[in-house]
Order: structure tokens, then C-alpha cells, then sequence
């Protein structure tokens, strides 16, 4: 997307004004907290490689590689199906990692896990350049039964409503990915 759009600027301040605070601030934090302690219980040792999943997945990176005190490596991909949409679609790739991942242990680290068809596909492309293991860190789970078969996450911070959130990494439309707790559409907003 590329130019200014006042119209679409002001529909997401108007979203983001009748949004429902769903998780603040401090309960992402508390979320971070557990995530990296239960990370650094089981991965410490093993010299990994972090990989963020972008751009939703850029604030937990952040807000997670702060509180691992533990030598790992950091890289990202980039792999998305919503472009700027609040509806998934086909399977776009933008950029893979850049490290070598034959033979190292590899956590994946992303914003929200939903239905789950994105993260499934970065599973198997990873697993296919010879891992010795991957696992995945996810700050959120969307609570409902949709999700693709056989696909979770290994560290969850917070469930959250099944709604369409934004905040703490994830956007609407573009925008408010910097906010520092997670937010729903307003129910009277939803429809629209």
C-alpha cells in the first residue's frame, strides 16, 4: 500500500476510538515474562536461532529477546496473508531467513496464533531446511475451535476473545501495531 488515505485513516481512528481493551499493558508484560522464562527453561542450552515472524511478530521478538538473557542468534521472515486486510488469503512470501538452519534449533516467534494456515506453512518450510527442532512463541491464542488440524503453539502468553484484535504487534489495516495491550473492535463496529 502506498500513498495517503484519508478515508482509511480515519476509519481506523474511528475503530480505535470505540475499541474494547481487551489485555493492558501489564498483563502483556506479565505474558512476556512467563513466555521467557519457560523459553529459557528449554532453550537455553541449545544455541538457537530466533526467528520473528514480521511484521506482527517484531514487538514480541523485542519484547521477548529482552528477557532472554541466554546466547541465541536473531533473524526474521517475512510471510503474511492478510497485506493490510483484516481477512486472510493466499500464502505470499516475502523474505526467508537469511541464517543456515540445517542442524539448529529454531524458535519461531509471531504476535497471534488464529486459525492457524500462516504459521502451519512456516512450520514446514523451516522443518524442510533440516532443523534439528522448531518451536513457537506466540503472545496471544485466539480461543475457538477453527484452528487448522495438528497446528499450536509451544509457548502462549494470553488467550484472548475470538474477535478481531489489534495492538501489541497486531494491526487494523496498518495501523496501532504499537500499542502497548491488546484491543477488539467495538461490537457496535463490528458489522461495519
Amino acid at each position: 500500500m502506498s500513498g495517503f488515505d484519508p478515508q482509511r485513516y480515519e476509519e481506523a481512528k474511528a475503530i480505535y476510538a470505540g475499541a474494547d481493551c481487551l489485555i493492558d499493558q501489564d498483563q502483556i508484560n506479565a505474558a512476556y515474562d512467563r513466555i521467557a522464562a519457560a523459553v529459557t527453561a528449554d532453550m537455553a542450552d541449545l544455541d538457537p536461532i530466533v526467528i520473528c515472524v514480521m511484521l506482527g511478530g517484531l514487538q514480541a521478538t523485542a519484547e521477548l529477546g529482552k528477557r532472554l538473557t541466554f546466547p541465541f542468534e536473531l533473524d526474521y521472515l517475512h510471510a503474511t496473508r492478510y497485506r493490510g486486510e483484516t481477512s486472510g488469503g493466499e500464502l505470499v512470501w516475502k523474505v526467508s531467513p537469511g541464517l543456515r538452519l540445517a542442524d539448529r534449533h529454531v524458535l519461531i516467534v509471531d504476535d497471534i496464533i488464529d486459525e492457524g494456515h500462516t504459521l502451519a506453512a512456516i512450520i514446514a518450510a523451516i522443518e524442510g531446511q533440516g532443523v534439528a527442532s522448531v518451536r513457537t512463541a506466540m503472545l496471544l491464542r485466539k480461543d475457538h475451535d477453527r484452528r487448522a488440524p495438528g497446528v499450536q503453539a509451544d509457548y502462549v502468553g494470553c488467550e484472548v476473545a475470538d474477535r478481531y484484535v489489534f495492538g501489541a504487534g497486531m494491526d487494523y489495516k496498518g495501523y496501532f501495531r504499537q500499542l502497548p495491550g491488546v484491543w477488539a473492535i467495538g461490537r457496535d463496529q463490528e458489522s461495519a
